[in-house]
């Protein structure tokens, strides 16, 4: 996910301590069901956000009293995803699944239910998980 902002309005520290509490920084495997190389977290950092990235992941570290495997990488070009990927978790369009034919966005939050990611966010960080359901 890239994300543009306006430091005015949200801070890059925000932004950091949102993130590190909405995934598994502990998982090095990738993240919930996803699992590879190219479902692991990472840090995309411009060298003026360097700093605050590594800051944010000592902070972490301190409030779970774990190591966190999420580095932090220098910001390099970004791809985006193909435009059936954007907002999949809002789309009406029906798909086959093994129960039948299913709204997108209700096939979305079957899997995420099903992969444990809310309930092992709010395992790790507790009332601390901003979006943790």
């Amino acid at each position: 996910v890239e994300i543009s902002f306006d430091p005015a309005v949200v801070s890059v520290e925000t932004l950091l301590h949102a993130f590190l509490r909405s995934v598994d920084p502990t998982d090095d495997g990738g993240q919930f069901c996803d699992r590879g190389d190219s479902y692991r977290t990472a840090i995309f950092a411009t060298p003026a956000q360097r700093s605050a990235a590594k800051n944010a992941i000592k902070q972490a570290e301190a409030d779970l009293g774990q190591s966190i495997v999420t580095p932090v990488l220098d910001r390099t070009v970004y791809y985006l995803a193909e435009d059936y990927h954007q907002d999949y978790y809002k789309l009406n369009t029906r798909v086959l699944t093994r129960f039948g034919y299913r709204k997108q966005s209700d096939v979305y939050y079957l899997y995420r239910d099903a992969c444990g990611r809310d309930q092992t966010v709010r395992e790790l960080w507790g009332s601390a998980a901003p979006f943790a359901k």
